[in-house]
């Protein structure tokens, strides 16, 4: 760093390559690579002595591959096909064993439900992934995010969204990602309508615990709660997972997992989930939550 910008501390600042309406977290030495619409969720900080711009970025760099791939369908505000996204680095760990989803979350008692907060807000002509497969649309989270490429998760028949990676190469030969996706509920969750949106979140959530992520590990049930999405009943669990497993960058992760009764035969799965190496980006996960639309 140079001149005064020594003293501008850890935050998201306006983009300084001019991005209008988009900030970038400076992490008190160097900018990351993500890049997010202001708004909600985001606390944007402001100093006459803003740090350097970051080195210009060769867009035509190649991403590091997945371990399965897959073609995705992205649409703008008017049908626009988003075919390239930037790659940046968090958390999926792709695991070869497919455990059996466990039974100690959905054992839990239903948690009442609270109030829900008004639905953050992305700013106008934000680009939307839609998932036609599974019925919704949500938010193109920006640069730095790529299409989701690795395969069908297990919880879903399809898989879209998005994500990037946050560690190239964990003990089981895998990779460990930050993702926002989704897909129709796969057979084997305990989804038999509406009245069972509850019960099956939270087998879903089991599952995702006993497949991507280091073990042993401890949860933290942060929300277990009815929702209401675009009209539609809904249910959300979000929990926080630790763990202490030689190898991992990440010591811990936020996931959440929002299940829609879109007016299907399967339900709507919209997983989003956060590694502790990028704990600036947990507000992302409200303002994905409120920005969902039923198709």
């Amino acid at each position: 760093m140079t001149g005064g910008a020594k003293d501008a501390g850890p935050g998201w600042y306006p983009d300084p390559s001019g991005a209008p309406g988009m900030v970038r977290w400076w992490d008190g030495s160097g900018w990351s690579d993500v890049l997010l619409p202001a708004g909600p969720g985001v606390a944007v900080r402001s100093t006459p002595s803003r740090p350097p711009a970051p080195a210009p970025v060769d867009a035509g760099a190649s991403a590091a591959p997945g371990r399965r791939s897959r073609a995705g369908v992205w649409i703008a505000a008017g049908s626009v096909l988003v075919l390239v996204l930037a790659v940046l680095g968090s958390v999926l760990l792709l695991r070869p064993d497919t455990a059996a989803p466990g039974a100690a979350l959905a054992a839990q008692p239903p948690a009442p439900s609270p109030p829900q907060a008004a639905a953050p807000a992305f700013p106008p002509g934000t680009v939307r992934i839609v998932d036609a497969e599974a019925g919704i649309s949500y938010p193109y989270l920006g640069e730095g995010w790529r299409e989701f490429d690795l395969g069908v998760q297990l919880e879903t028949t399809t898989t879209a969204g998005q994500y990037f990676t946050t560690q190239e190469d964990t003990p089981d030969g895998g990779i460990f990602i930050s993702q926002c996706t989704s897909g129709p509920v796969a057979e084997g969750y305990g989804w038999a309508g509406p009245a069972t949106l509850a019960t099956t979140t939270r087998v879903l959530a089991d599952s995702v615990r006993a497949n991507y992520y280091p073990r042993p590990n401890e949860r933290e049930v942060l929300r277990d709660e009815a929702r209401t999405v675009d009209g539609h009943a809904a249910h959300l669990v979000e929990f926080a997972l630790t763990w202490d497993v030689a190898g991992y960058e990440a010591s811990g992760e936020r996931a959440a997992l929002l299940l829609i009764d879109v007016g299907r035969p399967a339900p709507a799965l919209l997983y989003v989930s956060i590694p502790n190496t990028h704990a600036e980006l947990y507000g992302v996960i409200d303002r994905v939550l409120g920005s969902v639309d039923v198709l």
